[in-house]
C-alpha cells in the first residue's frame, strides 16, 4: 500500500490534470491540503515535493505552490489520404486558381492529390475514371466533361458512388447522379445580373456569346433569356452565337469572328460566356474601329487575368472570395470526415471596368 503522501500527491495530480484549479492557478494551502486529507502538514509537504519533481508545480516560499503551465497535447496526426482531382484542363485560364486553392486546402488537411487533365473529352475521361477504379482513392474532385450533352461515362461514376467513393463535382453537374455532391457557379443568376446590368446602362439590344456543350454555357444564357424577356428587350436567335469545345479549340478563340460580328449588328452590348471569349471580341472589334463601351459594350464572366490583360479592362462577374476551387476541396473534406454536407451555389460579385 503506498504512503499516505504518495496518494495524496495523485490525487492532486489528477485534479491538476483535470483542470480543477485551473481558475486558481494556485494549489490550497498547506493547511487547507491537510485539513481535507486529515493528515500532518509535513505528509503535505512530502505530496507537494512530489509534485513539484514531476513539474506539476513550483513551490515558492511564502507565497504557495504555483501550477505550472502544461504543454498542449498534440492532436493525433490525420492520416495521410489521397485525393484526385480531374479537371477539364490545367495550366489554361482560370484553372491555375482553382488547382492552388484546392491544393492549399487538402495539404492542410494532410491529403495527397494527384492531377488528371482530360481536354474535356469524354474518351480521356474514360480513361481516368477506369484506371480509379482499379487503384482506389479517398475522395474525388472532379470537372465533368461536356456536361450539357450525354456522358456515356455515368455508368463509372455510379460505380465510384456505388463504392462510397466521396465525390464532388464542381462548375457541373449530372443530373443522374442525384446522391453525387457538386459547388457550381449560379450562373443563371449571372447571366441575369449581366442582363440588368446592361440594362440600366441604358442598353436594349443586347446580344449573346454561349458555350453550347458545358452546362455553364446553357445556365448563362438562361439566366441571360429569362433577364430579356422579363425586362421586355428583344429575344431574336440570330443575336445568339452558340460555339463548342473543338470550334474554339480549332479556331483559337474567335475566328469564327464573323459569326460573331454578325450576332451583334444591331446591338450596342454583348454578353459573353467567359473572359477567354470577351478579350477575342475586344481585340477584334477594335481592329474593325469599333469604339468600345461607346457603340459596343461588352461583358463578360469570370473577372480572370484575361479581363485584365484585354486591351480595354472587361466588365466581368467574380466570385470575390468564393473560389471554387477551395469551396469544393472544402466539401470534399467534409465529405470524407463524415459530417453533414450539402451542395453550393457560388454567388457572382459584379467588377465594373472600361468596356461598359
Amino acid at each position: 500500500m503506498p504512503p499516505k503522501y504518495q496518494k495524496i500527491a495523485d490525487e492532486l495530480r489528477l485534479h491538476i490534470q483535470s483542470g480543477k484549479y485551473m481558475n486558481a492557478r494556485t494549489l490550497p494551502t498547506e493547511f487547507a491540503i491537510a485539513e481535507e486529507y486529515q493528515v500532518s502538514r509535513q505528509t503535505v509537504r512530502q505530496a507537494l515535493s512530489v509534485l513539484a519533481k514531476g513539474g506539476l508545480i513550483e513551490k515558492r516560499q511564502g507565497s504557495g505552490s504555483y501550477i505550472r503551465r502544461q504543454p498542449a497535447q498534440a492532436a493525433p496526426p490525420v492520416p495521410s489520404r489521397s485525393v484526385a482531382i480531374i479537371v477539364t484542363y490545367i495550366s489554361d485560364y482560370i484553372f491555375p486558381s482553382i488547382l492552388r486553392e484546392m491544393e492549399t486546402v487538402l495539404s492542410r488537411n494532410n491529403c495527397t492529390p494527384t492531377l488528371y487533365a482530360t481536354q474535356n473529352q469524354v474518351s480521356n475521361e474514360r480513361k481516368i475514371l477506369t484506371a480509379l477504379l482499379s487503384s482506389p482513392v479517398d475522395g474525388i474532385l472532379v470537372e465533368g466533361t461536356k456536361t450539357a450533352l450525354p456522358n456515356p461515362n455515368l455508368d463509372l461514376y455510379e460505380q465510384l458512388l456505388d463504392k462510397k467513393v466521396p465525390l464532388v463535382f464542381l462548375h457541373g453537374n449530372y443530373d443522374k447522379l442525384g446522391q453525387a455532391f457538386f459547388v457550381l457557379d449560379d450562373n443563371n443568376a449571372g447571366g441575369r445580373m449581366l442582363v440588368e446590368y446592361l440594362y440600366n446602362k441604358g442598353h436594349r439590344n443586347i446580344a449573346g456569346i454561349f458555350k453550347s456543350d458545358d452546362i455553364q454555357g446553357l445556365h448563362r444564357y438562361a439566366g441571360y433569356a429569362d433577364a430579356l424577356r422579363d425586362l421586355g428587350l428583344p429575344m431574336e436567335d440570330w443575336h445568339v452565337l452558340w460555339y463548342n469545345t473543338e470550334e474554339f479549340r480549332a479556331s483559337e478563340g474567335l475566328e469564327f469572328a464573323p459569326g460573331a460580328l454578325q450576332a451583334l449588328r444591331g446591338c450596342t452590348a454583348v454578353v459573353c460566356y467567359n473572359d477567354q471569349v470577351a478579350s477575342r471580341l475586344v481585340k477584334r472589334l477594335l481592329a474593325k474601329g469599333v469604339k468600345i463601351p461607346q457603340e459596343m459594350a461588352v461583358v463578360s464572366f469570370d473577372d480572370s487575368q484575361y479581363s485584365d490583360l484585354s486591351p480595354l479592362r472587361i466588365t466581368s462577374l467574380s466570385h470575390g472570395d468564393n473560389n471554387v476551387g477551395r469551396l469544393s476541396a472544402e466539401l470534399l473534406i467534409r465529405l470524407m470526415n463524415g459530417e453533414p454536407c450539402r451542395s453550393e451555389l457560388a454567388p457572382w460579385v459584379l467588377v465594373e471596368k472600361e468596356s461598359s
